[in-house]
C-alpha cells in the first residue's frame, strides 16, 4: 500500500492503520479484520500428539481430516487433525456429536521429545491456506472470514488515491475480532473517527437446507449487503444506497435488528458515537476450510465504498431526522 498511501503504521494491539489525506475532514475509518479463526496448542502427550483448544467459533465437526498449520517460534509446521476412524468407533458412537477433546493435531513426531523441539504450548494452529477457483468468479479457501474485509478496504483506499477526496481516510486492518472485536475497539479509538464503515462477511443463503425465513435472502455474484437496523447510522447508509443506485453498483438489504457481531458494533460506540454502516460480503459455509466468495462480489464492495468515501465532505451531516 506504500504507493498509495500518505501513512502505514501499526499500534501496539497490531492493528495497521494506512491513511490518505489525513488531514481531511472529517476521519473516516474503513475496517475488514484481518484474524481468522483458528485453535492453540493445549498439550502434547507423551507420543507427540497435539491436543488444542479453540479460538473463535469452530465447529468441531469439520476438523476430522483438515490440513493445518501450526505457527511456532521456529515457523510453520504442517499437521493433520486425527481420530479415531470411523471403522473403530462403537455403533453408539457413529454419528454422535465430535467433541474437541477426541481429536488432535498429528505431526508426524515419534514421541513429545521430538514434537517439542519445535511446538510449544500456547502455539497458534490454522487451516492450512489455499485457494481454489469454482465455476465463474466463485472462489473458496479457509479464513475468507476475514481476509475479504482486510482486501477490501485496501482496495477502496487504492481506488480513492486516484481521486480526489476531502475527508481522511483510515483503512484499518483491525485484529481479534473473532474473540471480541477487540482490535476495531483499540484502533478506532486511536483514530477518533465522525464516520465508520466495517466490512464483513455475511453468510449467503442461496443453498439447500437453509430458512430464508430466518436468514433472509442473499445470494453470492449479487452484490455486497447493506444491513439496516440499530447499529447502522441512518444517513451513511442512505448515502451508500444512493451512491449504489447512481453508479449501478448491485447490492442487497440485510436485516440487523440488533448490534451486529462485527467490527460496526464497537467503532459506533466508541467515544461519543461514530456514524456507521456496515458492508457485507456473501460467504457460504463461513468457519469452515471451504468458505466460497464471489470475486465480483469483493470488486464491487471496494468500488461501493470508494465511490461513497468521494461524497463525504464537512458539510455531510450524519445527525438522524
Amino acid at each position: 500500500m506504500k504507493a498509495f498511501a500518505d501513512g502505514i503504521e501499526t499500534d501496539v494491539h497490531g492493528n495497521v492503520i494506512v491513511s490518505l489525506n489525513p488531514k481531511g475532514s472529517p476521519r473516516v475509518m474503513l475496517a475488514g479484520h484481518c484474524d481468522q479463526i483458528g485453535m492453540m496448542v493445549r498439550y502434547i502427550n507423551d507420543g507427540g500428539y497435539i491436543f488444542f483448544s479453540q479460538i473463535g467459533g469452530i465447529d468441531p465437526s469439520v476438523l476430522p481430516g483438515s490440513r493445518v498449520v501450526i505457527h511456532t517460534q521456529h515457523g510453520p509446521v504442517d499437521g493433520i487433525i486425527g481420530r479415531r476412524p470411523i471403522h473403530v468407533l462403537k455403533p453408539e458412537e457413529r454419528g454422535a456429536k465430535t467433541e474437541l477433546r477426541e481429536l488432535w493435531v498429528d505431526i508426524g513426531a515419534k514421541d513429545k521429545k521430538e514434537a517439542e523441539r519445535v511446538v510449544s504450548v500456547g502455539d497458534a494452529i490454522t487451516f492450512h491456506l489455499a485457494m481454489t477457483h469454482l465455476a465463474g468468479n466463485l472462489v473458496t479457501s479457509p479464513a475468507f472470514d476475514n481476509k475479504c474485509g482486510t482486501f477490501i478496504v485496501m482496495e477502496a483506499l487504492r481506488l480513492c488515491a486516484s481521486k480526489k477526496i476531502k475527508c481522511a481516510l483510515f483503512a484499518v486492518s483491525t485484529v481479534q475480532e473473532e474473540i471480541g472485536l477487540r482490535g476495531a475497539r483499540t484502533s478506532c479509538f486511536g483514530v477518533d473517527p465522525q464516520v465508520g464503515i466495517a466490512v464483513d462477511v455475511t453468510h449467503a443463503t442461496d443453498y439447500p437446507d437453509i430458512d430464508k425465513r430466518t436468514h433472509g435472502d442473499v445470494k453470492l455474484g449479487m452484490g455486497p449487503t447493506i444491513p439496516r437496523g440499530p447499529n447502522i447510522n441512518p444517513v451513511l447508509e442512505e448515502l451508500i444506497i444512493k451512491t449504489a443506485k447512481a453508479k449501478r453498483i448491485p447490492i442487497q438489504r440485510e436485516a440487523a435488528p440488533s448490534g451486529t457481531p462485527t467490527d460496526a458494533n464497537v467503532i459506533q460506540l466508541t467515544r461519543s458515537g461514530v456514524a456507521t454502516a456496515l458492508i457485507g460480503t456473501p460467504n457460504r459455509y463461513m468457519h469452515t476450510q471451504v468458505e466460497v466468495v464471489s470475486l465480483q462480489d469483493l470488486e464491487n464492495s471496494a468500488k461501493l465504498i470508494a465511490e461513497t468515501v468521494t461524497k463525504i465532505s464537512q458539510r455531510t451531516n450524519f445527525i438522524p431526522k
